[in-house]
């Protein structure tokens, strides 16, 4: 058999076997989760146009003499400009992929440090069980953008953006080490877990290689639902005046501007194209994560029907 011919089998094994899926099959079957996946392609297809196309300095530089300041949106200003002349639609684009960047860095750090936490606890139980728990009890306690808010300040300012995420990385992390723990409890009731342990497997093997892939089911739609609140907030700690520079173009940053310049001197663009692509971008993953757990768990979906 030619090498091209054993190239098309296996891509065909793989197509046939995406096809076969119960996931995949009723996740596309899901209208709102497949507008949810198309929004977030486009997003991250402007935000790699825009991390390519534009430069940050010339982004973030006044430009008075080159644009008028504060013009509406036009066929030349498609967004409109700002009070420092700057052109509003570039830097739209270029806050997607700080909202990528960021919000990417801090659900997978907490993904992380959640999952490891969550399972950890439950499977040593007793002093490390309660040591872990506790902790993320005491955490979960107080509302998520106030600690984050008290957890940025810990951070020197020099860090920028990077102390918001390592806030929120903080805030998320008991959201995944609770729905872990819950769900590694229940995998490490089966008998393949003791039958596992019996043939000699060490804790790290039994632990990485069983239990957390039958974890990753809440672990996926925890990820993706978090992924939209890990933006959210992230424009908020912007709009409150933690993490952004003044003059970046994240969302969080210019939704501030607006408000504060333009908002009540009628440019309402400002805040408007900034703010409409933060909510699609939520919204988008909102939708997905809907979807995942639907298509994940039957169950709840029967529930919620």
């Amino acid at each position: 058999m030619s090498t091209e011919t054993q190239t098309g089998t296996v891509d065909r094994g793989i197509v046939e076997r995406l096809r076969a899926s119960p996931f995949l099959s009723q996740l596309l079957s899901n209208r709102l989760a497949v507008t949810g996946l198309v929004i977030i392609a486009g997003v991250i297809v402007l935000a790699a146009y825009a991390r390519v196309a534009y430069d940050l300095s010339d982004l973030m530089a006044t430009q008075f003499g080159t644009h008028p300041a504060e013009a509406p949106p036009s066929m030349d200003y498609p967004f409109g400009t700002d009070g420092q002349a700057r052109d509003i639609f570039p830097r739209v684009l270029y806050g997607a992929w700080y909202a990528v960047l960021y919000g990417t860095v801090t659900v997978a750090a907490s993904t992380v440090l959640g999952v490891g936490l969550g399972i950890l606890a439950a499977y040593y139980g007793d002093l490390t069980d309660n040591l872990i728990m506790r902790t993320m009890d005491v955490l979960l306690s107080f509302p998520s953008l106030l600690l984050a808010l008290a957890l940025v300040t810990i951070f020197p300012e020099e860090l920028g953006l990077w102390r918001a995420v390592a806030a929120l990385t903080l805030v998320y992390t008991p959201r995944f080490a609770r729905v872990v723990r819950g769900a590694a409890l229940k995998v490490l009731e089966d008998e393949y877990t003791d039958a596992t342990k019996a043939l000699g497997a060490t804790d790290p093997r039994l632990l990485v290689r069983h239990v957390l892939p039958n974890c990753l089911a809440p672990i996926t739609v925890q990820s993706t639902l978090n992924y939209g609140l890990a933006i959210i907030d992230i424009a908020a700690l912007s709009f409150l005046g933690f993490g952004a520079s003044p003059g970046e173009p994240t969302w969080g940053m210019m939704l501030s501007n607006g408000v504060e310049f333009g908002l009540f001197s009628g440019a309402w663009w400002w805040s408007f194209f900034p703010g409409l692509l933060l909510a699609l971008t939520v919204l988008g993953f909102n939708l997905l994560g809907d979807g995942m757990r639907d298509a994940l768990d039957p169950r709840m979906r029967e529930t919620v029907d």
